[in-house]
């Protein structure tokens, strides 16, 4: 993430463990890293800072991240943003461990995306864009190229993540969440089990008895701390596996769309053009 940072204090204090990141690619005002975190409940959070304007996505894991704009939690298809200088902390008080790409930007490199886009530098007023629609082919594209896929270049990638998660956010509020510790312990619990078991029951009753909540006491917590609902959420994670697959891996599009959880062909396609504006075939042979 913007763990690509300044840290505060000592690494080796009060049981504190900083993530390892590792540079992907770079070039003129922007670094590509994956950032890969291993604290968990016991580890105490530290402040760091952001020694640049950045967005990470979330690939796996999940936490709470608090900056001066506001606190939230991640998960997997979410995008953290970070102001340059300003000062954040990441805690696992319910899980251990994320895996992050991360994207981070000069300002002179902003202000070359800024005059492409036809708005300002852009300054991020929310920390978070969730795992919604309109982020979703990004989220796809920069998990694909840390994967390995090279269709798009390192310079290309980022700024698109920079341009579009400025206009994602410059188009409306992503969603904010307020929630109790309780209730973050329950929503990590089960999209920790969506992201690792895929042979979960994945309907709305029995992912409630895992939260321990009725079906409409979780639908509206899950929304309220995530930004979106069981279903969508669901139905994105399998996306993004498809869309990854598709350009890493020449497996049959039938074989992806039933490993990822789909009944059949017929309703993968929809959902993928619904998700990514194009079909499947089109998606693995476009640059």
């Amino acid at each position: 993430m913007a763990k690509i940072a300044v840290r505060f204090g000592n690494a080796e204090d009060g049981g504190i463990r900083p993530p390892r990141s590792c540079e992907v690619a770079s070039g003129a005002g922007w670094t590509v890293s994956h950032v890969v975190c291993e604290a968990g409940p016991r580890n105490r959070p530290f402040e760091e800072q952001h020694s640049s304007s950045s967005v990470a996505v979330v690939l796996s894991g999940s936490f709470q991240y608090r900056s001066s704009t506001g606190c939230e939690m991640m998960i997997p298809g979410s995008l953290l943003l970070g102001n340059s200088g300003d000062c954040f902390c990441c805690r696992h008080e319910h899980g251990t461990g994320d895996r992050c790409i991360s994207f981070a930007f000069t300002p002179e490199f902003l202000d070359r995306v800024a005059e492409v886009v036809g708005y300002g530098r852009p300054y991020f007023r929310v920390s978070r864009i969730p795992p919604i629609r309109p982020a979703a082919p990004l989220v796809a594209r920069a998990s694909a190229f840390l994967a390995g896929d090279r269709s798009m270049s390192g310079e290309e990638l980022s700024v698109q993540v920079a341009a579009q998660s400025a206009g994602i956010v410059r188009g409306g509020d992503p969603g904010k969440a307020n929630a109790n510790a309780s209730a973050l312990s329950r929503m990590t619990r089960v999209i920790r089990m969506i992201d690792n078991d895929s042979h979960v029951p994945q309907d709305l009753t029995s992912l409630a008895q895992i939260a321990g909540l009725s079906p409409y006491h979780f639908l509206r917590t899950f929304e309220e701390i995530t930004g979106t609902t069981p279903h969508q959420y669901v139905l994105r994670t399998r996306l993004r596996r498809a869309a990854i697959r598709l350009k890493t891996e020449s497996a049959k599009i039938l074989d992806i769309a039933l490993d990822c959880g789909f009944g059949d062909v017929s309703n993968f396609n929809r959902a993928f053009r619904a998700e990514f504006g194009m079909p499947p075939r089109r998606y693995r042979s476009t640059a």
